[in-house]
């Protein structure tokens, strides 16, 4: 099974890491997916830029409206994803675990979709 971890941030506490450490923190997470990735288990890996550049689509009766930012006045942001491959949902949080990010905001694990199999469902080629 697949499972994304979506990575969600508070800037103003990494703001207060000792210098160095934000740096020392992430050789350690590209050395656990190296090693993920050696191991089959990480499928693609993304850092986000900050929240501050993100616009937001919507589109309510026909009408479009861009705005600047996230959606959600929130201390948390998204600030990037791992694509994994674990049997189940208690080994996709156990990989989720083995980086530090939680620390500073929290790890969403959520399945990712058969989009074969909802392809096949609703018809389409």
């Amino acid at each position: 099974m697949q499972f994304l971890t979506l990575i969600h941030t508070d800037p103003e506490r990494l703001a207060e890491l000792p210098a160095g450490e934000f740096d020392r923190l992430m050789r350690g997470c590209f050395e656990k997916a190296d090693a993920l990735r050696e191991a089959g288990c990480l499928l693609g890996s993304q850092q986000l830029e900050s929240h501050e550049t993100a616009r937001t689509l919507r589109v309510r009766d026909g009408v479009a409206r861009i705005t600047d930012g996230p959606f959600a006045e929130t201390r948390e942001f998204l600030a990037g994803f791992n694509l994994i491959e674990a049997a189940d949902i208690d080994e996709a949080m156990r990989i989720a675990q083995q980086f530090p990010w939680a620390r500073f905001g929290s790890i969403e694990v959520r399945p990712v979709r058969d989009m074969g199999a909802v392809r096949e469902r609703v018809g389409a080629a």
